[in-house]
Order: C-alpha cells, then sequence, then structure tokens
C-alpha cells in the first residue's frame, strides 16, 4: 500500500499533465503482453507493419514479466503538456551510473535476471543508454508520431478538461474518488492498493507537488517503482473506447430531423470533452467538416468550448444535454 499525505499546500499544488514519453514508454506493453490492453489493441494492430520495420529486441527487453518498466522512462512532467523531445532530453541525460540500479529494480526483486541484452550493454552503460533513448525516439517517429500520438493526446487532454470540471464542482475527494478504483482519500491521505508489491509506507508530499497522469496502458493506478522520486500517480483515462476507430453513434431520429445527422451525431458524441481531430477521427470525416458543424452548434448554444494547451476541446452544454436526454456526468 502506497500512502500520500498531503496536507492543504499539497492539495493546492497538485497538479495534471499528460505526458508523450510515459505513453511511448508504457505502450510497449501492447507488443510483451498482448491483450492486457483490450481498448487498445485496434489501435495497435494497426501500427503492427511499422513496429515490425524496427529493431526491437533492445526496447522490449525493458518490460519485465510484471509490465514493471524502469522509471527513468517515465519522468515527471515538468509542465501540463511537455513536449517528446523535451522529455527524451531528461532520460538521456540520465547519470550513467544510475542506469544498473534503475533496470535491476524492475527485475531482480522479482528474482529474474536482467535480461541477457542488457546484463552485456551495462558494459558500457552510457552507450546502452544512448541505445535506449535512440529506440524509443525511432518507435516515436516510426509508430506513434505519425498518427497515434495526435488521437491520444486529444483524449488525454479531453480527460484533464474532464478532471479540472470534477474538481471545481466537487472538491479533491470526489476528484480522488473518481480517478480509479485502487484509490482511497481520508484524512489526507491518499492510498493506492497496489497488489503487486509487497511495500508498504507513507510518502510525505512535503512541498514537491503531486503530478496525476492519465494513461491507456494501466488497468489502474499506478506509481513509481523508486518511493523516493517526486511524488507522480498514473490512471487508466477516460475516453479510451474512441480510439478503437470510427464510430457512428446512434441518435434519435427526431434529434436527426431537427439538426441533421452530422451534427446530431457530433451533440451525441459531446458528452465528453472531445477536440475535432478527436470527432472526425471517431467519425470518419475531415477536420473541417466538424469545424464547421461545431461552429454551427457553439452558435446556437449547444455546446461549449474550452482551451487545453494548444487544443480546444468541445462539450455539451447544458441546453444540448437537455436536448439529447443525457446528461453530462459530473
Amino acid at each position: 500500500m502506497h500512502r500520500f499525505r498531503l496536507g492543504l499546500s499539497d492539495l493546492a499544488t497538485t497538479w495534471f499533465a499528460c505526458s508523450p514519453i510515459q505513453e511511448a514508454a508504457l505502450s510497449l506493453r501492447m507488443w510483451t503482453h498482448p491483450g492486457f490492453y483490450a481498448l487498445q489493441s485496434s489501435a495497435f494492430e494497426r501500427l503492427r507493419p511499422a513496429f515490425a520495420r524496427l529493431d526491437s529486441t533492445l526496447l522490449l527487453s525493458l518490460v519485465g514479466a510484471n509490465r514493471w518498466i524502469p522509471d527513468f522512462l517515465t519522468p515527471r512532467p515538468a509542465s501540463p503538456a511537455p513536449d517528446f523531445r523535451t522529455e527524451l532530453a531528461v532520460v538521456r541525460a540520465l547519470p550513467p551510473e544510475r542506469l544498473r540500479p534503475e533496470l535491476e529494480q524492475v527485475f531482480l526483486p522479482h528474482g529474474r535476471p536482467l535480461p541477457a541484452v542488457l546484463s552485456a550493454g551495462l558494459a558500457d552503460p552510457a552507450r546502452l543508454l544512448a541505445r535506449i533513448a535512440d529506440g524509443l525516439e525511432e518507435y516515436w517517429e516510426v509508430c506513434l508520431a505519425p498518427s497515434w500520438w495526435p488521437q491520444a493526446r486529444a483524449v488525454l487532454e479531453a480527460d484533464l478538461v474532464y478532471r479540472a470540471r470534477l474538481l471545481a464542482q466537487h472538491g479533491a475527494a470526489a476528484l480522488f474518488a473518481d480517478l480509479d478504483h485502487r484509490l482511497r482519500w481520508e484524512d489526507g491521505v491518499l492510498s493506492i492498493n497496489r497488489r503487486w508489491t509487497d511495500w508498504d509506507g507513507e510518502i510525505t508530499v512535503d512541498g514537491r507537488g503531486l503530478v496525476l497522469v492519465p494513461t491507456f496502458f494501466a488497468r489502474g493506478a499506478i506509481t513509481m517503482i523508486d518511493n523516493d522520486l517526486p511524488p507522480q500517480i498514473s490512471y487508466p483515462a477516460r475516453g479510451q473506447a474512441g480510439m478503437a476507430g470510427p464510430t457512428a453513434p446512434v441518435t434519435p431520429r427526431a434529434l436527426e430531423l431537427l439538426l441533421g445527422a452530422p451534427k446530431a451525431r457530433l451533440l451525441a458524441l459531446l458528452a465528453e470533452p472531445a477536440s475535432t481531430t478527436d470527432l472526425a477521427y471517431r467519425l470518419g470525416v475531415t477536420p473541417g467538416a466538424v469545424s464547421q458543424h461545431l461552429a454551427v452548434l457553439s452558435d446556437t448554444g449547444l455546446v461549449t468550448r474550452a482551451r487545453h494547451g494548444r487544443s480546444v476541446l468541445y462539450s455539451r452544454s447544458p441546453l444540448g444535454d437537455e436536448l439529447t436526454g443525457g446528461p453530462r456526468r459530473a
């Protein structure tokens, strides 16, 4: 059990971020443990031809049998929306002498030796670190950045907008209760029920700030292996089903007659915040077409807009909820 003690000042400095390098590193689990993250299976099957062209042996060796990966591959985000290359620079800056203990904490506590490719590479830890970073960068550029990440980022950003609204409307207790079933908030302590580790103790946030990061590649809330690292919790992102591919939501015939089928379908999808790119992908149409319909829905007061970083996210207004007969979850 991990327990994070949060004072009032710590609650005030708890913040959310989405991390491209975390998603890149954790997504390696899709190839070593197929089937564990079923909502992403369709998207990654589409990436398989590109992944097959890579020399992935080194990268895949970094994933333990229990799906753990080294902490240095998922550095704590320094801003709410960091750039992949900025985060990769943090990975490259790991002191080479730290590489061995980072790798060993994944495998040795579970009675497993280091994979041969890692054990041999540690003869020159600086070179091994560079090879790992280069491999992760190539994986990002070839497989994830072209089409997967733009869609994934839209879903993650929508999650953050939802969390911000929940916090503003109902407070920290409701926020933590909604994040994941493994989390429990009581008397200033946020606990994670981590059944996969024997460690049991309390981590004092103590002014360092707690960062909450949504991810596609966790079945429940997780944190870093090393308890001395700055506090960070990753939790399953909302809206993952939208990554499976284009969808055509069922809408009432009366709503289609009133608004037209394209606008009615958009309104149905906007029960949760979404970007133009995300909506276009899910409906199988162009972003330009979506933008035109959103402009009309916005002008008529059926949807609202909120900016997160470089993205504009749309969601149904209270009037839009009434029209669809499906109120948004707070």
